[in-house]
């Protein structure tokens, strides 16, 4: 039996840094029940209080996103919801303001950190929070990016993944906070992939692939010019066991190896 998808959201976190163009990354820890030991993005799957449709909004609208993402409008509100709520539980980071169009500029303090555990623990939802604080939904700071589909051979787990792109707001600063990761940093994508190749940084092929996108970029601003005019296409990989090892083999013929992580 070919287990259900579920929607979910990935955000690409990105910042202009020393190096050049930096993103933002986890090591989920060891033992989680998805992709335990990888290396990837904030993120995770949506919540049904994701589609509130009481939260104040500011930028394209679920309409538009549902034309960007292929998909109806609730869905669409429910996967920009779900990335900025899972931004928020798994770095500390807001992608929200006021709806004159300005970043909420600091939410590192006691009570934000008591907001962001009752989000862990689904005893508020995301609307309800940003109610409580006179906040809106800042969908202009997303982009849609990348689309990418669990084969239907991969059990138990499915999803439906949205890959946004936002960049990192001024004054917050993303943190190790989600309980779920080993390791948070913040790195340029040639320096992840070079830890990847050498073995030491496993990553799932969606991962590998969206890196190696986001590194051909100079900048954020590159990043977030502008976005799909129509549906972006989603990407369901095969797999390959051959010689030189397993591989994930996607639609285009592009071929990723699949590096299994060290366990403890």
């Amino acid at each position: 039996m070919t287990a259900p998808l579920r929607q979910a959201a990935t955000v690409l976190l990105v910042r202009d840094g020393e190096p050049g163009l930096e993103v933002y990354l986890l090591r989920r820890t060891q033992g989680m029940p998805f992709a335990g030991g990888m290396t990837a993005y904030p993120g995770g799957g949506v919540d049904p209080r994701d589609a509130d449709t009481d939260v104040e909004w500011v930028g394209p609208t679920p309409a538009d996103w549902a034309v960007a993402w292929g998909c109806d409008e609730r869905t669409a509100r429910q996967l920009v919801c779900a990335a900025v709520r899972e931004t928020f539980e798994e770095a500390g980071v807001l992608l929200a303001g006021s709806t004159a169009g300005e970043v909420v500029p600091d939410v590192s303090g006691a009570d934000w950190e008591a907001q962001r555990q009752a989000l862990l623990a689904r005893e508020t939802s995301l609307a309800e929070l940003l109610a409580g604080r006179g906040l809106a939904v800042r969908a202009d700071l997303l982009r849609p990016f990348a689309h990418w589909v669990t084969p239907p051979g991969e059990q138990p787990r499915r999803y439906d993944t949205k890959f946004f792109a936002a960049a990192m707001p001024l004054g917050q600063e993303a943190r190790d906070v989600s309980g779920e990761a080993d390791e948070a940093v913040w790195t340029t994508p040639a320096a992840a992939l070079a830890e990847y190749e050498a073995g030491t940084r496993p990553m799932l092929p969606p991962t590998v692939h969206t890196l190696g996108q986001v590194g051909s970029f100079a900048d954020v601003a590159a990043v977030l010019a502008g976005s799909p005019p129509e549906p972006l296409a989603p990407i369901m990989p095969s797999f390959a066991v051959e010689p030189d090892g397993s591989w994930a083999v996607l639609p285009d013929g592009t071929r990723i190896r699949m590096v299994v992580p060290l366990t403890s």
